[in-house]
């Protein structure tokens, strides 16, 4: 299992001495949005779990989806997409995916529809300044002409217990680092996302709900995730595993409701959804490796990360889930299987 660990690069010297360089970045400026723990008479929603960078697979199950044309413009009329987070890491094309979806989200209203981007453990992890799981295609979106002039700089301001470090380090990573820092492009975006929505009482987030945090509501998850990545970030970095953020039975982080045995966790399952409101729980984060989206505790549980990027999950496709009339459908680029009805 991934934890937090400090960056290649501390933040706070990225930020301290680059902040001249950080005037050509041109920051996406959003206000959080209202609530979406509440939202209702939503006619179809369509969600997709995690895609770490495989965006050609992602664009594929959007248009087999209808949400999308060949164009890759929202055609979804007034479905709400909800994507539930790890866009980032393990795949090359991240930022492509990241730059679709905040289009997507700035197109769907205007048809009547609706884009929810969730954040996953994996958004955090870029936030705080974990790049483990960063592959050389990330690194590669970000360089520019001036990118070897930047790092040398970085390296003739920096502490020689750093230099090595630096010396090393990609191309690229200084620029991404400040792109998901909080006043950077993607940071600045990714900050009001929210870890959870309700949709006519299904719950969508990347990890779960587990049942330490099960008397959180919607709003008080998405509340608290949000202080920590933000005015509590450096809190948040000193000591991650104490933050619902970073904490294993945290929303982004919990593998319970995809893994725990449904002959003995199904009361727990039922109390979280009663605590919450909900009729079911839709999460990501736990990768099927058959490429199946699966059913749990009776349809009260659906998981729907089916290995999106080829180069982690080989044997793992893009999919769907489809709400429509209470219809529950799984879709995949060459069928779509009725999973049930609620």
């Amino acid at each position: 299992m991934c934890t937090f660990r400090r960056a290649l690069i501390p933040a706070v010297t990225v930020a301290a001495l680059l902040a001249a360089a950080a005037a050509r970045w041109t920051p996406v400026t959003l206000a959080a949005s209202s609530s979406s723990c509440n939202l209702t008479g939503i006619e179809r929603v369509v969600a997709v779990g995690d895609v770490h960078g495989a965006y050609d697979r992602l664009v594929e199950i959007l248009a087999v989806a209808d949400v999308i044309d060949s164009r890759q413009r929202w055609s979804g009329g007034r479905t709400h997409l909800v994507q539930l987070g790890d866009v980032v890491d393990r795949g090359p094309d991240s930022r492509k995916v990241l730059d679709l979806l905040r289009r997507l989200q700035d197109e769907a209203p205007r048809a009547g529809g609706a884009v929810h981007p969730l954040l996953g453990n994996h958004e955090a992890m870029r936030m705080l300044g974990d790049v483990r799981y960063t592959v050389p295609g990330e690194y590669q979106a970000f360089v520019t002409p001036d990118s070897a002039e930047l790092k040398q700089r970085l390296f003739r301001s920096s502490p020689a217990d750093v230099r090595d470090e630096i010396m090393k380090s990609p191309l690229g990573l200084i620029e991404m680092r400040m792109a998901y820092g909080r006043d950077g492009e993607y940071g600045k975006w990714m900050r009001t996302l929210d870890a959870m929505v309700k949709i006519d009482g299904v719950a969508f987030m990347h990890g779960g709900v587990s049942p330490a945090i099960a008397s959180r509501s919607c709003d008080a998850i998405n509340d608290g995730v949000r202080k920590e990545l933000t005015s509590d970030i450096e809190r948040t970095r000193a000591n991650p595993q104490a933050t619902l953020t970073a904490r294993e039975d945290g929303p982004l982080w919990y593998r319970g409701l995809a893994q725990q045995p449904e002959d003995t966790f199904a009361t727990e399952v039922d109390k979280i959804l009663a605590a919450q409101h909900a009729k079911a729980i839709v999460v990501a984060h736990t990768t099927r490796q058959d490429g199946r989206v699966i059913i749990r505790f009776g349809g009260k549980v659906i998981g729907i990360d089916t290995g999106m990027q080829p180069a982690y999950v080989p044997t793992g496709r893009a999919s769907a889930l489809e709400i429509q009339n209470g219809v529950f459908t799984a879709i995949y680029t060459d069928r779509k299987d009725v999973l049930f009805e609620k």
